[in-house]
């Protein structure tokens, strides 16, 4: 039986986070689109259809909370939104679950981490991802991606 890929948007306005997300996501044996603010987000939600959503919160134009808010009212059973974020969590872990958040990581993301979340929120185990290569966070990706040309 294959399992079809899921389809993920990354939320991330910084280009650095964006390139190492997306290398621990390759990790995974998965791909995102990209958007590098909320509004940015809300145009690919109208273009394409998402099962998960990784969204900063701090982003410019409109931030990552204010787009959970208006994913939730405009698709009510839409895309798993994960916040991914270097906020502190007692400062906006509620914030985000009031605003329509599924799940909540602190960056630096630990590829288990990120892997169990999207495991987690969207019932499956991709083959890729169970026998993922073990890292301890996105610094690895990060000395990776430092190593590979631009």
């Amino acid at each position: 039986m294959t399992i079809p890929t899921p389809n993920i948007l990354l939320a991330e306005d910084n280009p650095v986070n964006q390139k190492m997300t997306l290398i621990v996501l390759k990790k995974l044996g998965l791909k995102a689109d990209t958007a590098n603010n909320g509004q940015e987000v809300l145009t690919a939600m109208t273009e394409h259809v998402y099962d998960l959503v990784l969204m900063d919160i701090q982003m410019p134009e409109m931030d990552g909370i204010e787009a959970t808010r208006i994913i939730r009212e405009r698709w009510p059973h839409g895309p798993k939104i994960i916040v991914v974020t270097s906020f502190e969590a007692d400062m906006c872990r509620d914030l985000c679950y009031d605003a329509g958040a599924d799940d909540f990581l602190n960056k630096p993301v630990r590829i288990e981490e990120l892997g169990a979340a999207i495991e987690r929120n969207l019932s499956i185990t991709h083959p890729t991802m169970a026998h993922r290569e073990p890292s301890n966070t996105m610094d690895a990706s990060l000395q990776a991606f430092s190593k590979s040309p631009a």
